[in-house]
């Protein structure tokens, strides 16, 4: 798991051959312009998920865990609080991964609470399970599935 300010991304870009462009999206799009859905950046390979939702309690908020996509989660608009445990530590799941949406939930609590705002971001691994959209406001957020092993 990676914690940072967007002013910082080029550090993080040579972790993945897909983070350069992920992080280009973000420099050169008004992502408040856009209305919540998905888009298709390079195909199934990056995916930018644009959210504007009302934040839960961390007791609501489920950890979550993706096999084929790695998360970048960063913050437009609000304070979210993201939590975080090692896949590792997790041993409650509450259903089989769903291959459709890769994805895995956990009854598990989180180890530790990230308290992200406006451009900052996590980056969540397949090693790490997180539990996002905690607040007690409105959140605007991007989110980016970065293919593990993308296709050509």
């Amino acid at each position: 798991m990676i914690f940072s300010n967007i002013s910082q991304s080029e550090r993080y870009s040579a972790l993945h051959p897909l983070f350069p462009q992920a992080f280009e999206y973000i420099r050169n799009t008004d992502l408040f312009a856009l209305a919540p859905g998905r888009y298709k950046i390079l195909g199934d390979n990056l995916i930018a998920i644009i959210e504007y939702l009302p934040g839960r309690t961390r007791e609501m908020a489920k950890l979550e865990a993706h096999r084929r996509y790695i998360d970048i989660q960063m913050v437009l608009d609000g304070i979210e609080e993201m939590g975080w445990k090692p896949l590792a530590d997790c041993y409650n799941p509450v259903s089989e991964h769903s291959m459709e949406k890769d994805i895995l939930f956990f009854h598990d609590a989180a180890a530790s609470w990230i308290s992200t705002p406006p451009d900052h971001f996590c980056i969540f691994f397949p090693e790490d399970a997180h539990a996002p959209l905690v607040s007690s406001g409105q959140i605007r957020k991007v989110i980016f599935k970065v293919a593990v092993n993308p296709e050509n």
